[in-house]
């Protein structure tokens, strides 16, 4: 018998049905993937009756079924991610997530979008720990703990923990560009809150002696997605951070989108996926030293200098997002949203082959499309790519895409044989 993880997909009754497309959740090694939620009543598959808090309260309903489903628990939730269609009604969402979060509080991210499957109000995404593992028939130590830090080196939040570490990951909290001493957002235009975001997620790993260096994915959302060359200024100021780093140009995989809002009214927020070496106790010393990061390009998909295509740590592959390049031309593929999302999924496909990995083995995909009615189009394509619709899932109605895309589409895909450690 094979002592590898496997991909582990199940689904519940309890919750909304995935009609074939997606799998409640995806387990593999210690981490579910849950698909975001919206606020769908398993019964009737329509959109629950009231207003935002009504929607809200059926979106965690709907974790919650599929959390109990596997038999695990709110607090082992270590990432929430909330999509809102109207930025203001986050203080309702709050008042709903407060009762689901009595007293722990997962790494969060906020944001407000253009459109969400069903004309729904809002969207809950939950990532969650998984100590027993998935090796098939042998189960791992269950009793491996989250890591919860925050400093005050940088902006606090009741309702969010800054970073929740679990195995060999540590997830943190999106960061707006808030200075941290006074709580408001850094005077001045995109440039300083870039910065002031970055300074942000560098305070963070700094409180857990993390470099940034060890971040393995990037997510970048911003107000207008014409201030991404401004962006971008500041990004390369941060990576790659290291001697080690620049000496193979390190740098992580990355996702950028244009959203309606953000909390604070802030013109960026980013967030982090970190490498975790040290592992999470009570993960024997010499199965958590010394984990690699293994990034990885290939020329048969579009290259970034600012991104890498993937980026492997212990048991995952963070693939940066593909839009619909041709690899050869760096142009958009021509024709509509078919043909693009085609594109999207080929270019996933040869850095996932690249790797020497299949399509299977993507356990999480996101979706952000310029106009969320090419949904059914779109879904038509992916069916040919997840005829066994495995792979948890998450669909997103976005402002704006860089390159005038029509979609985007990142994953994150398993790694059975994990990254080894440093050779002695």
């Amino acid at each position: 018998m094979s002592g590898y993880n496997a991909v582990l997909a199940r689904n519940t009754e309890n919750a909304p049905n995935g009609n074939g497309l997606y799998s409640h959740s995806v387990a593999f090694s210690h981490y579910n993937n849950l698909s975001a939620q919206l606020p769908i009543e398993p019964e009737t598959g329509k959109l629950v009756a009231g207003g935002i808090k009504e929607q809200a309260e059926q979106c965690f309903k709907n974790i919650k079924a599929i959390v109990d489903s596997i038999d695990h628990v709110m607090s082992d939730i270590v990432r929430i991610t909330v999509f809102v269609k109207d930025i203001k009604d986050v203080d309702a969402v709050d008042e709903v997530y407060k009762s689901f979060f009595p007293t722990y509080v997962p790494a969060r991210t906020t944001v407000a979008v253009a459109a969400l499957p069903m004309d729904a109000m809002v969207q809950i995404e939950a990532l969650l720990s998984h100590g027993e593992g998935t090796i098939p028939n042998a189960p791992q130590a269950g009793d491996l703990i989250k890591l919860t830090n925050n400093t005050a080196n940088a902006p606090t939040s009741v309702l969010s923990t800054q970073t929740v570490a679990f195995s060999h990951y540590n997830y943190l909290s999106a960061q707006l560009p808030i200075d941290p001493k006074t709580g408001r957002l850094v005077v001045g235009g995109v440039k300083e809150q870039a910065r002031q975001v970055l300074k942000n997620i560098k305070s963070i790993l700094e409180s857990i002696d993390v470099p940034v260096d060890d971040i393995v994915k990037m997510t970048i959302f911003l107000k207008d997605l014409s201030d991404i060359e401004a962006v971008n200024e500041v990004y390369s100021t941060f990576f790659p951070d290291s001697a080690i780093a620049r000496a193979v140009a390190y740098v992580p995989a990355r996702t950028t989108v244009e959203v309606s809002a953000l909390p604070m009214d802030a013109l960026v927020q980013m967030e982090a996926v970190v490498s975790h070496g040290d592992g999470t106790p009570p993960q024997e010393i010499e199965d958590r030293h010394g984990i690699v990061i293994w990034a990885n390009n290939t020329e048969d998909a579009p290259k970034n200098s600012l991104s890498t295509q993937t980026v492997a740590f212990s048991h995952y592959n963070h693939l940066s997002a593909q839009l619909p390049l041709e690899p050869k031309t760096g142009e958009i593929v021509a024709g509509g949203v078919k043909e693009q999302a085609e594109q999207c999924l080929k270019n996933v496909k040869a850095i996932v082959e690249s790797i020497n990995h299949v399509m299977d083995d993507v356990v999480k995909v996101n979706i952000f499309l310029k106009n969320i009615e090419d949904i059914s189009a779109v879904d038509e394509i992916y069916t040919t790519f997840f005829p066994g619709g495995t792979p948890a899932r998450r669909t997103v109605g976005v402002s704006a895409l860089p390159n005038d895309a029509l979609i985007q589409i990142d994953v994150v895909v398993s790694n059975a044989e994990g990254t080894p450690p440093k050779a002695k």
